[in-house]
């Protein structure tokens, strides 16, 4: 599964472990949106099984497969009542062990989505812990007895009250939900239950599963004291955010080294953790090697750099600063630069479309735009992570009702908004660019009706655009955004320098220009990137010399002035060039 280069360990003495993981692109691919298969206006697994040689033709080497187990879909999925069966839309186990192989025979991994912060209400063992305080199920859960008074708060990401607890009539009690009412936590602390995940997790990998990508995986510990958490203390102790509270349970770190040591440690797979409330200069106790916990992690440092200071999820009105996406991105790459690794995305199932938010969705410049946050995230030092349709150049649907949303964050944010007083106009407004359901809606693979997702009425609104954003007309372009995607995979893959090399940024103050090198030995490689929508001359700092000719260019003009090693950027140019020697 390694990339298709011929460098032995000894022709590389900069890189201390090569690892296929470090070397692949990920592809995260949304099911329920990608392809239907029975014409129920679900995507399914089918559906994706149907799309193998499209798959394989994008050069990447996983699938990161958002969660397909049994559910009753509260949360699309990552509410999970029985871990080891797929939920009925999505197909059976047969249809996931066809996929499984397809996606082998293809030279592609498969990365599953895996949710152990939290299950599903429905799920047999809540069902049975409701059922009595005695039930030998009772302890797989968080309680508080209602004798006791009210719980001490904690805030719950997804309920229209803001609320963490939520009042069992049955047993007279409350238990805690971080997520929805519907999603109560397991208590790690029983060791039942951690023995009942890492026999799961031996189901899934001896089925020949390559890794997971771990939901939440930093709020898996809880203090069972319930330390009471005021607003002052919030803010004085925990930076005013409850991700930051969440993520520093008395024994995070002791449960990943067991289950590294009781599952990860017995194959070859790679982790993916998704580690909220996690800072800088704690990364490495997650995914140092000699740490034996998680293999890679992904950051939200960078999800913030647009965003306003108050508010839910409301964009800054400004935009972003270059200087600070500069910032934030050198500074993860520091990181990781001697011990460890890291990802790198700029949009997901969790976060609006790449484009409309980090470039520039106006049909005048959508495609360049779209071509130039490829080549940034193709040339950074981390494992690229792309979300199914950014290799279209997809944007935001920008909903204008609140009927049109599906998504359950989006839906209990308004509610929480409304019972706040606040203004939900507002809240709309801002959600045109920031929901996550913009990201959700179906792959454009056609200009029919249903863009080539089914037969039948879609689960969410299909973007009007797919009309002449799809698949099938930029098959036939070869200047399209797909098909620069594909030229950018290659390279990568080719080139073990934008794997492995160092990374230098140059000009870091300059407010359109995102310019750095990658070097590895003898070779090197200058990557600048116009961020703007204007065109800007920029200058080749010295004493760096590039061959005259650039590998990449995602416009079809060069305006270089050699004589004075001047650029003349065109909006959103992207440009990579060879050192010269």
């Amino acid at each position: 599964m390694m990339p298709n280069n011929t460098a032995t360990q000894q022709d590389l003495p900069e890189i201390v472990n090569r690892e296929w993981w470090k070397e692949i692109i990920v592809y995260q691919l949304y099911p329920r949106s990608f392809k239907d298969s029975d014409g129920d206006g679900v995507g399914d697994l089918k559906g994706i099984l149907s799309k193998l040689d499209y798959l394989k033709s994008l050069g990447i080497g996983a699938i990161w497969l958002n969660p397909i187990y049994a559910s009753p879909n509260d949360d699309n999925g990552y509410d999970i009542s029985d871990y080891y069966n797929i939920m009925k839309e999505f197909g059976t186990m047969d249809d996931f062990d066809a996929l499984l192989k397809g996606l082998h025979d293809c030279g592609i991994r498969l990365i599953m989505d895996l949710v152990v912060n939290h299950t599903s209400d429905e799920h047999p063992w809540f069902v049975e812990a409701r059922k009595s305080r005695d039930n030998p199920f009772r302890d797989y859960y968080h309680w508080w007895p209602a004798e006791k008074g009210n719980p001490p708060p904690r805030f719950s990401f997804f309920d229209p009250h803001g609320s963490g607890w939520t009042y069992d009539e049955t047993t007279d009690s409350f238990y805690l939900h971080i997520f929805s009412k519907k999603q109560p936590d397991l208590n790690w602390e029983c060791e039942a239950v951690r023995k009942e995940i890492y026999k799961m997790m031996h189901f899934w990998f001896d089925k020949g599963v390559d890794g997971f990508r771990l939901d939440a995986i930093s709020y898996i510990s809880k203090d069972h004291s319930y330390p009471v958490v005021n607003k002052k203390d919030l803010k004085e102790k925990y930076r005013g955010d409850w991700s930051y509270f969440y993520a520093r349970g008395p024994h995070l770190h002791e449960y990943l080294k067991e289950m590294h040591r009781e599952t990860f440690n017995h194959y070859d797979v790679v982790t993916i953790a998704e580690i909220p409330g996690i800072q800088k200069n704690e990364a490495l106790l997650f995914v140092h090697a000699d740490r034996k916990e998680l293999h890679m992690m992904y950051h939200f440092e960078g999800m913030g750099i647009d965003r306003a200071s108050k508010g839910f999820k409301s964009p800054n009105p400004d935009g972003y600063k270059l200087t600070d996406f500069k910032r934030v991105y050198t500074e993860w790459d520091h990181v990781f630069e001697r011990e460890g690794w890291g990802t790198l995305y700029l949009g997901n199932h969790d976060q609006p479309r790449m484009l409309t938010r980090w470039g520039n969705d106006n049909p005048e410049f959508r495609s360049v735009s779209a071509k130039m946050l490829i080549t940034f995230l193709l040339t950074m030092r981390a494992t690229p992570i792309f979300y199914n349709g950014d290799e279209l150049g997809m944007r935001n649907i920008r909903f204008d009702k609140i009927e049109d949303y599906r998504d359950v964050e989006t839906i209990a944010m308004y509610n929480y908004i409304k019972n706040k007083k606040s203004s939900p106009k507002r809240f709309l407004q801002d959600m045109k660019l920031t929901a996550r359901d913009n990201s959700r809606t179906p792959f454009q693979w056609n200009a029919t009706p249903n863009a080539g997702f089914t037969t039948g009425k879609p689960w969410i609104t299909i973007n009007e655009d797919h009309v002449f954003v799809n698949q099938e007309a930029q098959e036939a372009d070869e200047n399209s955004v797909l098909n620069y995607f594909r030229k950018l995979t290659g390279l990568r893959q080719s080139e073990l320098v934008l794997i492995y090399g160092h990374y230098t940024l140059y000009d870091d103050d300059h407010q359109q220009v995102y310019a750095y090198t990658r070097t590895l030995g003898k070779q090197g490689m200058l990557i600048i990137l116009n961020f703007s929508k204007e065109p800007v001359t920029w200058h080749i700092p010295d004493p760096l010399m590039v061959k005259e000719t650039p590998l990449i260019n995602n416009e079809t003009s060069l305006q270089f002035n050699h004589q004075a090693n001047d650029l003349t950027l065109l909006p959103y140019q992207a440009l990579i060039f060879e050192l010269a020697p």
